[in-house]
């Protein structure tokens, strides 16, 4: 490759852009890397439940958690592409861009010495051709002074002293000649061992450091490209464990749990409806009704057809859909829901009592070493606070005993009645009214109403109203309240 020093140069050139090439191609690729992560980081935060919303609820189900179990899992996962782009950054990216830096210098050096030594071999050239072309035309000048001398020589019309100065200045000719051809014998020796120095020495260990450099450069491109693979290795058993855990949390669904779960959540503690009994309506209507009841003051007192006349079920065209806060005692839920209710509310309440009480203990503490070390502080300037969290426990204890109270009457009314329960509709159904006994029992309707047992065949009957339309759309409402008859009331 002695007269191929350009094309190594080409070459060399080449090789180097082959590397900023592929250190490119890695920064795009991290940059990708990166991208990737932020995005599917946004995504898993997109779908997170709101915090304290209704939505957070619902992940209390094994099916909602799964899922927010691989929300979580895919930003571990998004973290690990995040570790790729961070990994070929420091060790490919980093390490090449300082590589290609040290590679220029290098090449530049040992280009710079080629041409050095191309310089000094053609320097030689040129003292040697300068010096064959001296003994060259010394040699011409000393023949031609010789046939001067032998032509002067010969004339007999030349004087002797002419004679003799052509032959001194022959023998000054010849004389410079030998001084030529010993200089060019002397540069030529000295050409040939530069030139065979040159060719069989400082070429090819010049050459040599740049196939080494260019082997190398061609090695580290390979361990880059190995490492581009590693770095990807290398997370893979975390992105495994990810996916593991997300399998995990996918195999841990329970429809079972999860649907026992809606029932806890919705159950409302009704007794479902009894059967209803055969009205004959081939026998004549016996009833005995009072003057002053609600149908003889609306009429003649025929029967009239239940509540709007119509097939289609009507709400209790009374009611409406409570929009505001319920009250304190949660009444306005079912048996079942508000027993939850009332109990959260005293789990709550013991929570912030210990909270109060575990202040206390404290500043009690605090005090008893003021007193032992009165420097330390003031044992009386904690005295409001204790007062105060005395008076905070003291108020949330009797807030305790209020829902406690409730607690148990509901829980009280919870077990299965043996008196069959009333129809669970929400229509306004005929009310058969009786004679209360003293000691008459609790018999709550679903729809928060009471009922006797019948002593007489005494029916309130309620006209048919313009209610319909107004409240077809209305949907079932929950219980407000229960009430009970202390005697017959008519009129």
């Amino acid at each position: 490759l002695q007269d191929q020093f350009d094309n190594l140069e080409k070459h060399t050139q080449w090789g180097i852009d082959v590397l900023e090439k592929y250190i490119k191609f890695v920064k795009e690729r991290t940059e990708i890397e990166l991208s990737y992560a932020k995005q599917l980081r946004n995504l898993s935060k997109k779908y997170q439940p709101k915090k304290n919303s209704k939505e957070e609820e619902e992940y209390r189900y094994t099916s909602t958690r799964a899922f927010l179990a691989t929300l979580n899992e895919m930003n571990d996962y998004a973290g690990q592409h995040e570790v790729i782009s961070e990994n070929m950054t420091s060790l490919i990216t980093g390490e090449l861009t300082r590589y290609v830096q040290e590679l220029k210098q290098e090449r530049k050096s040992h280009f710079h010495d080629g041409r050095k030594a191309q310089q000094h071999i053609e320097t030689c050239w040129k003292q040697l051709e300068a010096s064959k072309r001296r003994f060259e035309r010394d040699c011409k000048e000393a023949d031609r002074a010789q046939q001067y001398f032998e032509k002067m020589d010969a004339d007999i019309n030349v004087t002797k002293a002419d004679v003799e100065k052509a032959r001194q200045q022959a023998q000054l000719r010849h004389q410079m000649a030998e001084d030529s051809k010993a200089e060019y014998s002397s540069t030529l020796q000295k050409f040939n061992s530069e030139q065979h120095d040159h060719y069989y020495t400082h070429i090819p260990n010049i050459f040599q450091k740049i196939q080494e450099m260019e082997e190398r450069r061609i090695v580290r491109i390979g361990e880059s490209m190995k490492t581009f693979a590693e770095v990807d290795r290398q997370v893979i058993p975390i992105i495994g464990k990810c996916l593991d855990e997300i399998t995990k949390a996918a195999e841990s669904i329970d429809h079972k749990n999860d649907s026992q779960m809606v029932i806890e959540a919705f159950k409302s503690g009704f007794e479902p409806p009894g059967d209803i009994d055969f009205e004959d309506f081939t026998q004549p209507m016996k009833r005995t009704i009072s003057e002053s009841s609600l149908s003889n003051s609306r009429g003649d007192g025929k029967s009239e057809p239940k509540f709007g006349g119509k097939s289609k079920g009507k709400l209790w065209p009374f009611i409406k859909k409570n929009k505001g806060a319920g009250p304190e005692d949660f009444s306005n839920l079912p048996p079942e829901q508000r027993r939850k209710k009332l109990q959260q509310k005293v789990d709550e309440l013991n929570k912030d009592i210990q909270k109060e009480m575990d202040q206390r203990d404290a500043l009690t503490k605090m005090k008893d070493v003021y007193v032992k070390n009165p420097q330390m502080g003031d044992a009386a300037s904690v005295d409001h606070r204790l007062a105060e969290l005395g008076q905070n426990i003291e108020k949330l204890r009797l807030e305790v005993q209020k829902f406690e109270g409730w607690l148990a009457e509901v829980e009280g009314r919870l077990p299965v009645r043996t008196e069959p329960a009333r129809r669970q509709s929400g229509l306004y159904e005929a009310q058969n009214t009786s004679a209360v006994n003293s000691c008459a029992q609790d018999r709550e309707s679903p729809d928060g109403s009471y009922t006797e047992e019948q002593s007489q065949e005494t029916e309130m009957k309620v006209p048919a109203m313009d209610f319909d339309d107004e409240f077809d759309d209305e949907e079932p409402l929950p219980t407000i309240g229960t009430c009970k008859a202390l005697y017959t009331f008519e009129g």
